[in-house]
């Protein structure tokens, strides 16, 4: 069987969940800014030309700041002259199609990102996708919506005091469980699709406070109070949060890729991380 070599930019929560589902047949390799127990790489320590070598498939989880990409910045005639590439994931957020007032949004959707973040990471995906027309090299975007899984949910929130329920009346996002982001991943190695873009979410866009208030009821415990998004004391970034108001949709991922999500609901996730001691 041929080695498949997997070089993660950016090690972190979601790439970890990636590489634990690999198969025997498979080596990965990835970075942190500190290089502690990885590759060292940021904008100023770009990586040597031999960490690329062998390597068949690319996964970026590193965002852009204000700056650029620094993958991109540092790498991408590294990346356009690799011949055994075979697959690169860029991680890009839902963030991108900005605020529709609770409706709607697929891929085809114009993008109108409500502040700098969103409009660095359109300019990302664009200059990632035109890497791979030029170049040939086989660029795949996924749109993730909220991330959340073990060590990272409400339940975390709630043990530690920091869970708050914020009344932003109607407004809902839309959330994916790490593991399944992981699934994704797979099925578009297995099934790629050079310039393909796909949202990565679950069936069920719903509000932040009903969530946390699910947790706290699998935990037995009453939740924190509701308080109105006006009277809120949050910071600019986590207010721009609660006016960020849509519904994403994942027809896509399913049709093309044909996945199957294993949590299609915040309840199912919530459960599971609950039930493995999470």
């Amino acid at each position: 069987m041929t080695a498949n070599k997997l070089l993660c930019f950016g090690l972190g929560y979601t790439a970890r969940a990636l590489v634990r589902r690999l198969g025997a047949e498979w080596t990965a390799a990835g970075t942190t800014r500190d290089g502690s127990d990885s590759l060292h790489f940021d904008r100023g320590h770009p990586l040597s030309p031999d960490a690329f070598a062998g390597i068949t498939h690319i996964l970026v989880s590193i965002p852009p700041n204000e700056a650029g990409d620094p993958v991109l910045d540092r790498h991408a005639g590294n990346i356009a002259r690799m011949k055994a590439l075979r697959w690169v994931g860029y991680l890009s957020t839902t963030g991108v199609y900005g605020s529709r007032d609770g409706g709607w949004v697929e891929e085809s959707s114009e993008l109108r990102p409500s502040g700098a973040r969103g409009e660095r990471r359109v300019a990302a995906e664009a200059a990632w996708l035109d890497l791979g027309r030029r170049h040939g090299v086989p660029v795949h975007v996924f749109r993730l919506a909220g991330i959340y899984g073990p060590g990272r949910s409400a339940f975390d929130a709630l043990r530690d005091g920091t869970a708050r329920r914020i009344d932003s009346g109607s407004q809902v996002f839309s959330r994916i469980h790490v593991d399944d982001i992981a699934g994704v991943l797979l099925a578009s190695i297995a099934r790629p699709r050079p310039g393909a873009v796909y949202n990565v979410c679950d069936d069920e866009p719903a509000a932040q406070q009903d969530v946390v208030a699910y947790a706290a009821r699998l935990l037995g415990i009453d939740p924190p109070p509701l308080v109105p998004l006006a009277e809120a004391e949050l910071s600019p970034m986590a207010r721009s949060f609660y006016t960020d108001d849509k519904r994403v949709a994942n027809a896509l991922m399913k049709k093309e890729l044909g996945v199957a999500l294993t949590y299609p609901d915040y309840r199912a996730g919530l459960a599971a991380i609950l039930a493995a001691g999470g």
